[in-house]
């Protein structure tokens, strides 16, 4: 018999989880598809009645995004422009429908590889809170979600948070995204670049995420060294070089080809960080 709960606390939540295997049911938007004209045969855990799960703070260790946090809560927020990218990204989280009721932490729980918010949150270097009923961790989210439709949370732990760290809140950040056509679209590739700018006009440190042409997102650690100490305009598009791309592995799908996702992870990658730095109007969608 498939059992149902919907607990009003965490701590009543995090009983549930260690006592069975529950399905976590939040905004519901890749739960009902998933199941298709399958019976449920899982117990469901709906964590819609935890309330302290659904707000976004900001302290001075950074931001924190509560699991239950929808995309239309972070278009809505007061943040500043590191978070750019991030608004960006869940403006193109399916139609408007879907942003209000689709949450953040479900985003990066669903592990797809097209995940529009995992780009910009790498980019921040985001961390995802997990608890049990006995302990509490936290994971660097390159770290959390391991493959498709993979992550590292165990069967007893609720994600209840994501933290973006202090030193990632400052500096400008920008998101764009290939797709098909202009609206409502699964990702051929995207890009989501932070940038710091010092005083001098010269690039403090960059970070750099793709999506959707590897498993799982992928930070470019060998082009954001190069970017440091280099004027922020339009000259950084010439250190760019192909062994900077080269961690990236591409499938071919009926959306495009391995090879046209290369191409055109290098040029998101570049309309990304001119956007960032503001030598572009780019920062969203490229179709």
């Amino acid at each position: 018999m498939v059992r149902y709960a919907k607990p009003r606390t965490v701590d009543e939540a995090l009983g549930l989880l260690a006592d069975g295997d529950w399905w976590i049911l939040a905004g519901g938007t890749d739960f009902y598809p998933a199941l298709g004209a399958l019976p449920l045969k899982r117990d469901v855990l709906d964590i819609n009645g935890l309330d302290e799960l659904d707000r976004i703070s900001a302290t001075g260790d950074g931001v924190t995004f509560g699991a239950r946090a929808s995309w239309t809560r972070v278009v809505r927020a007061s943040l500043p422009p590191a978070f750019n990218a991030l608004k960006a990204a869940a403006r193109e989280v399916g139609s408007v429908q879907i942003q209000n009721r689709a949450t953040v932490a479900g985003n990066l729980c669903n592990a797809s590889p097209a995940a529009d918010g995992v780009p910009p949150l790498l980019a921040l270097d985001a961390e995802v809170e997990l608890r049990s009923a006995k302990t509490t961790r936290r994971l660097p989210l390159a770290d959390f979600v391991l493959g498709n439709r993979e992550t590292a949370r165990r069967p007893d732990e609720l994600v209840t948070a994501i933290h973006v760290p202090r030193h990632a809140v400052s500096g400008r950040s920008a998101f764009v995204k290939l797709g098909a056509r202009r609206y409502l679209v699964i990702s051929i590739a995207m890009a989501a670049a932070n940038v710091e700018i010092g005083a001098d006009g010269m690039i403090a440190s960059a970070r750099i995420a793709v999506g959707a042409c590897s498993p799982v997102a992928r930070r470019m650690p060998a082009l954001e060294a190069a970017l440091v100490g280099r004027p922020a305009d339009a000259s950084l598009l010439d250190l760019f070089d192909d062994a900077h791309f080269a961690g990236l592995t591409p499938i071919d799908d009926v959306r495009g080809t391995s090879g046209y996702r290369h191409a055109a992870a290098r040029e998101i990658v570049g309309r990304a960080l001119l956007a960032a730095i503001g030598a572009n109007d780019e920062g969203e969608q490229a179709a």
